[in-house]
């Protein structure tokens, strides 16, 4: 080969090697996401500060991690069709009264029919007669039977203790974790009987103390009578419970067993 026609090859060499590298990045970037997930979430409403601090966290994990995030403010919306996009949906401190007879009937055949994976937070277990509204009958027996009686108002501190720590939940978390600020919800029975129960509170490590208690007292459990993948988790009032490195894991581990993927290894930036 001349000394031109090797110049002609190299020059060529280099074209392709300066297209490949060109190309790699635009191929990460239009990969297809791992999944969606719809949240169910109120702007308003004494929630609102954890809502927004859920949702800066929740944009930081999925743009990472390569997943879908859409949110709605009101269940009217659900529909059989509607929920098909997703493999996820998260109930973001919504409570299950107010849903119209069509979002109710959509929700419960996805979660029936393990159309997908649902993680509930906090007042996603407000049961009971609300704002003029009856008891759902179907939620109540899907989060174990119980009906909300009372709370403690002044908040406490408490400790976490984990029943079943091999359950995908729990890698990374700590056998016992300190949750330093929630209502601590109370039911009139205890849901044990018809749910799996993952972990629960221990009431004698509330500070202030309280005499607002139930015994038994679950707190993160799993249905495991429905098809989908679910868990509800009680914790979710204070913002600052993003700054706990145990409850950011816990989160992060359920939406990704929820929506029946593998957790990424944690980000330090996730408890920012």
């Amino acid at each position: 080969m001349t000394w031109k026609g090797r110049t002609a090859a190299g020059a060529a060499a280099l074209l392709l090697t300066t297209l490949i590298h060109a190309a790699g990045p635009a191929r990460a970037q239009v990969s297809p996401p791992c999944f969606s997930a719809v949240v169910l979430a109120q702007r308003g409403g004494h929630h609102a500060e954890f809502v927004a601090t859920a949702r800066a966290w929740l944009s930081r994990l999925s743009a990472d991690s390569n997943f879908v995030v859409d949110y709605i403010q009101s269940p009217d919306s659900l529909s059989r069709d509607f929920l098909a996009r997703y493999s996820l949906f998260i109930q973001l401190d919504y409570p299950p009264y107010g849903w119209n007879d069509r979002a109710q009937a959509a929700f419960s055949d996805f979660i029936e029919e393990g159309r997908g994976g649902w993680l509930g937070l906090h007042h996603a277990t407000l049961l009971g007669e609300f704002d003029g509204y009856p008891m759902w009958e179907w939620f109540s027996r899907f989060m174990g039977g119980v009906r909300f009686v009372n709370y403690i108002a002044s908040f406490a501190a408490a400790d976490v203790i984990v029943e079943e720590g091999a359950h995908p939940l729990f890698v990374g978390v700590p056998p016992v974790f300190r949750v330093q600020k929630d209502e601590w919800y109370v039911y009139d029975r205890s849901p044990r009987a018809d749910v799996r129960v993952l972990a629960r509170v221990n009431e004698e490590s509330y500070v202030p103390a309280s005499t607002i208690r139930m015994g038994d007292h679950p707190v993160i459990w799993t249905n495991e009578h429905v098809r989908a993948r679910n868990v509800y988790i009680f914790m979710g009032h204070d913002p600052g419970l993003f700054r706990n490195p145990a409850y950011t894991t816990l989160l992060r581990n359920a939406i990704f067993w929820a929506a029946g993927h593998s957790a990424r290894p944690a980000d330090p930036r996730e408890t920012r």
